[in-house]
């Protein structure tokens, strides 16, 4: 099982342009519509919305996508 991440936490991942980090600004625990594209969730298995600290992207993954960046 992943790690669960809660709104505020401040995370990492792996992007095509390499890694990323930024803050969860919603968790999904239900499926949902993410820029027109129906994606999965539950409370088993969420995925989180995260804004990049760098650009205005907001990004969707699941947790296992994700690491807790040390503060």
């Amino acid at each position: 099982m992943s790690h669960r991440f809660e709104v505020g936490d401040h995370v990492t991942w792996n992007s095509e342009a390499g890694h990323v980090s930024g803050t969860v600004t919603k968790v999904h625990t239900a499926d949902f519509d993410y820029k027109g594209h129906a994606r999965r969730a539950s409370p088993e298995d969420p995925q989180y919305e995260i804004a990049s600290d760098t650009t205005d992207h907001v990004a969707a993954h699941r947790g296992g996508a994700l690491r807790l960046v040390d503060e």
